[in-house]
């Protein structure tokens, strides 16, 4: 009775007839409740209490000590039941914890705890005398969070309780404690940074589960990640169309609307992969079906966007429109698949977009298997092999629920509480959907892609991820390489922040720098709220569109590269996007570094993410050397250095996101203008050989059919080596593996053809160049071009494949 009273003076008696994304109401006469502002326990309002604490110097946080409550006043009630506003959580096993506390010591860098919208580094919660950042530990608990703050340890749409420390002293190690349930982390230095015998704790504390903890002893990342891969798994190589752009918005509304945009993005040769159908598409947000009065004709649609070399992505969510006349709902309903009430006797009901809903259980494997069956082209109708899958709303997302999710007190199928496996959910519908992908084609030979917004430990072997609902923001943009950086240490490889921001609208100069970074952050898509105005890239002016245009193409030309890095990333274990101090351990002066990054090892990247910037500090390591990927140039200056690191001011203005190339390294790309990486596919390459102050590089080349599982299934796939020693008189030569010899034939090799090679830091101008190959015993000359002034030398036309074993001599 009591309860029923506060939620009537809630919501003053109005009647409720659905809820939004933010948890709140919406009445029968059309209005919304409206958010009450909490006060602090002694009666201040909170920003006032903040403005206070920053008057009189007060650090933010209070740490763990000073939260430590009295012992009197302990609220032993809520060990047994607890309430959070209008929800209740019965707890009918009583109060439940484990912890443990981990000490790494002589090191002050800890990373990892993904998703947070912080550093990379994590920062301090707790510490003596005031000597911490946070006054709340990070939060490990999968919520969907409207528009979500920065520079906090909020919990945001998916965790992996994974903590890696880097020391000059003790290397790197890191420590996974898997644990899915709800779980606080505590960080603390002691003594203080800069005094000796320094140590950093981190304090775990789950609310139920076992101590099941693995420890990772390094003592380098490549060693670390090869163990980290070995125990959770490794990501599988994505289609090489995932790797291009995505357009996408809330929503494109009808198939002419597709058809426009396709259009136009044809007439003006933006290149672009994939147009993306958001939940609007569907028949009154049933998944697996289409709006008949908007897209009366998927299966047309899918193929004229395929017969121009483009894939379209729709939404499917996890919860399920409670509509006896939906045929996934009556199925499931009559199987016995969804997740019940803490009684375990009802279907739970919860609210989402559709309005009432239940929600399968994925922790089922049975009813994995029915998930995944759900796709083949029988069932999904309108559906066709060029039709990929967008995961949204899984960790899960519970419009009425306690923070927008599931009660704790829910039964799983096997009478397990949500608790025990709230933050596994989004993780095992991914991966079912990524099944059911596989599985809907003759001999299942067809790589899936498959986006999702929750994860866990191991989700990178089910696809990409992205950072959820960001802003049109120059915070935004800013927080989005640490917050990709933090995935990337917890081993997400094919991750991504939405290019312009989710809510709000964005201008030319801020979508122009979106886009530059984009282009080099692993999954590259545009993305846009209902709300927000149309940002396609010729929406902001001719001008801003050549520059969007420009940024996309740079994207393209390196999808050589990328692809060949994400083969790299799943043999090694080691990330795609990396933080400087994973190439760079020996340098402490990088440790901290998140607003510049590694494209696998040889392409250093700087965003500009402030307005009306002309230039950008970049800090170069000092052990190699650095070549402007535009100019061409190496990297020289006196600027200020420190230890090993230069930290050297450039230009970066409107035109211009830096980006450099590491010397001792071979880059490979496709320089050839196309509309989408399938037309791209025969295209020749061309290598970019950075040489180091040895005059050497090195650098390698994966090829395959870019699509199926034959590089596994068939050993189909080549890799080139390439090695250049100049002082030995090798301008360039090419050994390769190949995974079956049956596999490769002749018309493969003639396909993958080097057009040109481009020598950068080349200090006198050779003689000759000949080229000598297996086949042949005669050696030819090379036609190259050389200019003193830049270094650079260019061999044009050489003739040779990618797949053959040849060798350019001076």
């Amino acid at each position: 009775e009591e309860g029923e009273n506060e939620e009537e003076d809630r919501h003053g008696g109005k009647e409720i007839v659905g809820y939004w994304e933010d948890g709140l109401a919406i009445y029968a006469d059309g209005t919304r409740e409206e958010r009450q502002e909490l006060e602090s326990p002694t009666g201040e309002e909170e920003g006032d209490a903040e403005d206070l604490d920053e008057e009189m110097g007060v650090d933010k946080g209070e740490g763990r000590e000073q939260r430590r409550l009295d012992e009197e006043e302990f609220d032993t009630a809520g060990m047994w039941e607890e309430k959070f506003g209008d929800h209740h959580d019965s707890k009918p096993f009583g109060p439940m914890s484990v912890g443990m506390e981990l000490t790494f010591p002589a090191s002050n860098h800890l990373f990892g705890l993904p998703e947070h919208a912080s550093s990379t580094q994590l920062k301090t919660t707790a510490g003596n005398e005031g000597h911490h950042h946070y006054k709340e530990p990070y939060r490990l608990y999968n919520l969907d969070v409207f528009e979500y703050e920065l520079d906090e340890t909020m919990a945001l749409y998916g965790h992996i309780p994974l903590v890696i420390s880097q020391s000059m002293t003790t290397g790197t190690a890191g420590a996974f404690w898997f644990n899915p349930t709800e779980t606080f982390v505590d960080i603390e230095e002691t003594p203080e940074v800069g005094t000796e015998n320094v140590a950093s704790k981190t304090h775990f504390m789950s609310e139920s589960g076992i101590v099941d903890l693995f420890l990772l002893p390094g003592p380098d990342p490549i060693a670390l990640y090869e163990q980290y891969a070995r125990l959770t798994g490794r990501m599988p190589l994505p289609p090489m169309f995932s790797l291009g752009y995505h357009q996408c918005r809330w929503n494109y509304r009808d198939e002419a609307d597709v058809y426009a945009v396709h259009a136009k993005f044809e007439e003006l040769d933006c290149p672009y992969d994939v147009l993306w159908l958001d939940i609007e598409h569907t028949d009154g947000k049933r998944y697996f079906t289409w709006d008949k009065k908007t897209f009366p004709h998927p299966i047309e649609m899918q193929k004229k966007l395929g017969g121009d070399g483009r894939r379209m992505v729709t939404i499917i969510d996890p919860h399920i429109k409670r509509d006896n006349n939906y045929y996934i709902h009556e199925e499931a309903t009559k199987l016995g698949l969804y997740i019940k009430d803490k009684k375990g006797e009802k279907d739970y009901d919860g609210w989402c977009w559709p309005g009432s809903s239940s929600y399968l259980d994925f922790t089922n494997e049975r009813v994995r298997g029915w998930w995944a069956d759900q796709f083949h082209y029988n069932k999904y109708q309108g559906s066709t092999p060029d039709l990929f899958t967008w995961n949204d709303m899984n960790e899960p997302s519970v419009f009425n629920g306690p923070e927008v999710s599931m009660q704790k007190d829910l039964l799983n199928l096997n009478k397990c509480e949500h608790r025990e496996w709230h933050n596994l959910y989004g993780m095992l519908f991914h991966r079912s959907t990524g099944e059911g992908l596989v599985q809907r084609n003759a001999g299942q030979n067809v790589r899936p892609f498959v986006l999702s917004r929750s994860f866990f430990a191991s989700s990178q072997r089910y696809g990409a991820i992205w950072t959820g609902d960001n802003e049109a923001k120059w915070s935004h943009l800013e927080i989005a390489a640490p917050m990709l950086l933090g995935l990337n240490v917890g081993a997400l490889s094919f991750v991504g922040a939405d290019v312009g921001g989710f809510f709000g609208n964005t201008d030319a100069e801020l979508m122009t720098r979106w886009m530059q970074a984009g282009a080099y952050q692993p999954f590259f898509r545009g993305h846009a709220h209902h709300d927000a105005k149309r940002r396609e890239p010729w929406m902001f002016g001719d001008e801003t569109m050549v520059r969007l245009r420009r940024a996309a193409m740079a994207r393209y030309a390196l999808l050589p590269y990328w692809y060949t890095v994400f083969w790299h990333a799943g043999v090694s274990g080691m990330p795609v996007m990396r933080t400087m101090w994973m190439q760079y351990p020996k340098i402490p002066e990088l440790y901290s570094v998140d607003d510049q990054y590694l494209i696998g090892s040889d392409l250093l990247v700087k965003p500009v993410t402030s307005a009306g910037a002309t230039t950008s500090t970049v800090k170069f390591p000092l052990t190699d050397c650095w070549y402007d990927v535009d100019t061409m140039q190496r990297m020289q200056g006196s600027d200020k250095h420190a230890g090993n690191t230069l930290y050297m001011n450039v230009d970066s203005d409107i035109d211009k996101i830096p980006v450099y190339q590491r010397g001792g390294s071979v880059v490979p790309r496709k320089l050839r203008l196309r509309r989408s990486s399938h037309l791209m596919m025969n295209d020749p390459y061309t290598l970019y050989v950075a040489l180091d102050n040895d005059l050497k590089a090195d650098g390698s080349l994966y090829m395959d059919d870019e699509t199926t599982f034959d590089h596994e299934k068939r050993l189909d796939f080549g890799v080139a080596s390439f090695f250049s020693n100049w002082r030995e008189n090798i301008a360039i030569r090419n050994s390769v593996h190949i995974g079956s010899e049956d596999a490769i034939n002749s018309k493969a090799k003639s396909d993958r053809i080097v057009e040109r090679i481009v020598v950068m830091g080349v200090p006198a101008e050779p003689s000759k160049i000949s080229l000598t190959s297996m086949d042949s015993t005669e050696a030819t000359l090379m036609e190259f071009q050389y200019d003193a002034s830049t270094q650079i030398l260019i061999i044009r036309k050489p003739g040779v494949s990618a797949l053959e074993e040849w060798t350019m001599e001076l």
